[in-house]
């Protein structure tokens, strides 16, 4: 077979994201960025709130990135799953293109029937909010992020 019928994130899916992620950030009294990608890692929605400070568009949008190549949450562990010291954590980043691998928590891939749609990414609050926030948003629209 040479072709295959897949999945796709649908704006209105992002959009549901974007107001879980950053209804619930604003709650918690922080100005979060929130990037949503498609499984090839393009933007399908990118937002900053009201005084979320600049860098965190950049940094969200790496670890949806992330989270969507690896099809696993962003974490201190390397693409096959390992435990990984700072150097090696940093050189990987270096490695994979600043732009296309973190170990920051708050990148989430979003599953579908096991199939890879695309991943979040929240940054601007501390790391255990991002990852919670990212986590919601993915389970906000009936997908999952565990394999």
């Amino acid at each position: 077979m040479y072709v295959v019928n897949s999945k796709r994130i649908t704006l209105a899916g992002a959009q549901k994201m974007m107001e879980t992620a950053t209804t619930h950030a604003e709650r918690a009294g922080f100005a979060v960025a929130v990037s949503i990608v498609d499984a090839g890692g393009h933007a399908v929605l990118v937002q900053r709130m009201d005084g979320g400070r600049f860098h965190t568009v950049h940094s969200s949008t790496t670890k949806a990135v992330c989270a969507a190549s690896n099809k696993r949450p962003t974490t201190m562990k390397g693409a096959a799953g390992q435990s990984l010291d700072t150097m090696h954590a940093l050189g990987l980043a270096l490695a994979a293109g600043a732009d296309r691998w973190t170990a920051m928590e708050g990148g989430y891939p979003i599953l579908f029937d096991g199939e890879c749609v695309g991943g979040i990414g929240v940054s601007g609050a501390n790391w255990e909010l991002d990852d919670q926030l990212a986590r919601e948003a993915v389970e906000a629209i009936g997908a999952t992020w565990k394999i």
